[in-house]
């Protein structure tokens, strides 16, 4: 769904994934789980601001923990993904889309929370705009997932 961020993210991976579909969404996902944590540390860092209004506070509090689920979905799905063969195939890949699109849902979820008045724009344009470059990454690893043959 995003060609241009999946172009500038993968580009340097094409000597490993050649035109093998496992590797790139294992690529995909490794990119975007790398963004989502390092997201994850600039909303923790906002988390501890002496500064911030009651409704700041709130939302940054809700962000930090749906971006740890995040993060927790996406290395979750990365393990399955190093094992995925056999006669469970198609169970653990309903396990990889289920956490990958968990991980989609709580990265929406967190910007959702910024949405509004109230907020300090700088802090909110940051995170959002972080959030958004994650949900993008996100998306299109899921994309690459859906495309592995069951």
């Amino acid at each position: 769904m995003y060609p241009n961020i999946c172009y500038k993210t993968l580009s340097s991976y094409a000597g490993t994934i050649k035109t093998n579909p496992r590797e790139l969404a294992n690529a995909a996902l490794s990119v975007s789980l790398k963004e989502v944590q390092s997201t994850s540390a600039l909303v923790q860092k906002f988390s501890k601001g002496r500064d911030l209004r009651p409704r700041e506070a709130g939302a940054i509090r809700d962000c930090v923990e749906t971006i740890k689920d995040s993060v927790d979905d996406l290395q979750q799905s990365l393990a399955a993904m190093k094992d995925l063969k056999g006669p469970e195939f198609e169970w653990k890949m309903s396990d990889i889309l289920t956490w990958v699109s968990a991980a989609l849902t709580n990265e929406d979820t967190c910007m959702d929370n910024f949405e509004g008045y109230g907020m300090n724009v700088k802090i909110k344009d940051t995170v959002r705009g972080c959030i958004v470059r994650v949900s993008q990454l996100t998306s299109n690893a899921l994309a690459f997932i859906n495309k592995l043959k069951y």
